[in-house]
């Protein structure tokens, strides 16, 4: 099973390079778009809601049948005291359902939320929403990776991995998105992007 998701992963990652989607996904200097999706316990959470608090590191999650994005779950996790006390949040967003999210926080023993993203529609306005083709959504059913199911609908829609800082008025500070999900950088390489919005907010 781990080499046939390795193998999809790879597959992946040559298809969205070649079909040059990433090219779409917003950078640093635009308006995050707005949104408003519910948490893992159903509750709303709104994109101005979190920036009234501080700055924002939003991550589009693939989902819990994902190995590599399940680490990079776990990396987030470890840096996110980092993160608050920098005082900015930490949101993922999913397209999973809202019991599937709950029951990948609790699989994965994390506290960061992550929120419901049905059909894409948010990762679409961030420009990193892609459909899987056929061929390799007949790959992914024959691993076992059941996207219908896991997302409620069948769209058969992923974001590509990525990363993006949200400063307090809402425009991105930094963006990071890499169609390799068996690659990972650090988490706490944001960090650095934080001090200077703090020192921005401070002076």
């Amino acid at each position: 099973m781990t080499t046939d998701i390795s193998i999809i992963l790879r597959k992946t990652a040559e298809y969205l390079i070649a079909s040059g989607q990433v090219e779409n996904a917003l950078s640093a200097g635009q308006h995050a778009p707005s949104f408003s999706l519910p948490d893992q316990d159903g509750v709303k959470t709104s994109l101005e809601s979190i920036l009234r608090r501080g700055p924002l590191l939003l991550v589009f999650y693939s989902g819990s049948w994902c190995p590599g994005c399940n680490l990079g779950l776990k990396a987030l996790e470890e840096v996110r005291p980092s993160i608050e006390e920098r005082g900015a949040s930490l949101v993922v967003i999913s397209p999973q359902t809202i019991e599937e999210n709950a029951r990948t926080q609790r699989a994965m023993k994390v506290k960061l939320p992550i929120l419901c993203d049905k059909g894409g529609k948010v990762a679409q306005r961030f420009g990193v929403r892609w459909r899987i083709p056929e061929l390799l959504r007949t790959s992914h059913l024959k691993s076992g990776i059941d996207l219908p199911s896991l997302h409620g609908e069948d769209s058969w829609m992923l974001p590509i991995p990525s990363r993006f800082v949200v400063d307090q008025n809402g425009v991105i500070a930094y963006s990071e998105v890499d169609p390799d999900q068996t690659h990972r950088s650090d988490p706490s390489d944001i960090l650095p992007v934080l001090d200077r919005l703090w020192s921005v907010r401070a002076a």
